[in-house]
């Protein structure tokens, strides 16, 4: 079964593109043919952890929703040697880096229905088990969209009260479209902060699932994304985390 899993986070800062690729990476050390496309069109960026840099992006996903190229054709094969030897394949749909780009979807916008057709297309052409969004932060409609048609919604929360407020709202939109798979994650939490008191005070706030707490990491900081960090650090508690919420994805 094909499954779409959306990464968001209703503030920005949290995150959310870092868990994305990692967490996309990890479903495809399980054998698993999965893209990636960033959707976080004004404000692109997860195409850097991936080593891609804007010489090599010649086609972006802004280029589809102009009408320029076929979804496929924005796809960049991005599997590191670790997803190969496991029999996986991972892909990415960058959102362009142009300034000229950027500017224009700040100013005529685009058709969100295409964007959402679009992702049924990749999966279909690239014959794809996984499709990861990186969303936008915060409510609009193009995320109400991608959140709509997901199969899987991770929400990003920082132990911030403010992300509470935002993620709050965002948990009972999501409710509300009848996405079938909810699942939370606590990420850049302080090591002295008692995690087994975090998680209850979470779940009780929220009445939803904790699919991972992940610390504050200097070693991540250091890394300056120049890269995946799951694969650069293989035994870290965020890789292990990591690795557990992409156990529970690929579950039948």
């Amino acid at each position: 079964m094909r499954k779409i899993v959306s990464i968001h986070s209703y503030r920005g800062g949290t995150g959310k593109s870092n868990l994305t690729a990692n967490l996309a990476t990890a479903v495809a050390l399980t054998g698993k043919r999965v893209a990636v496309v960033d959707t976080d069109i004004q404000s692109p960026g997860v195409h850097v952890l991936f080593g891609l840099d804007d010489k090599q992006v010649t086609r972006a996903v802004n280029d589809y929703l102009y009408d320029q190229c076929a979804i496929q054709d924005t796809a960049y094969h991005v599997s590191p040697p670790e997803v190969t030897a496991a029999g996986g394949h991972l892909y990415l749909v960058p959102a362009s880096m142009k300034s000229a780009d950027i500017a224009r979807v700040l100013k005529e916008g685009y058709d969100i229905e295409k964007l959402t057709a679009g992702f049924d297309e990749l999966l279909e052409a690239m014959n794809l088990d996984f499709l990861f969004v990186d969303t936008h932060p915060g409510m609009n409609e193009e995320t109400l969209l991608s959140i709509a048609i997901s199969d899987w919604l991770v929400l990003i929360l920082r132990p911030d009260r403010q992300d509470y407020l935002g993620t709050a709202i965002t948990l009972e939109v999501a409710r509300r479209l009848g996405v079938p798979n909810l699942v939370l994650v606590v990420n850049k939490a302080l090591a002295s902060m008692d995690q087994a008191a975090l998680r209850k005070d979470v779940e009780r706030s929220f009445a939803a699932e904790i699919g991972a707490v992940l610390l504050l990491s200097e070693d991540m900081v250091r890394l300056g994304s120049a890269g995946i960090f799951s694969l650069k650090f293989p035994d870290h508690q965020f890789t292990r985390a990591v690795a557990g919420l992409a156990a529970r994805l690929v579950k039948p």
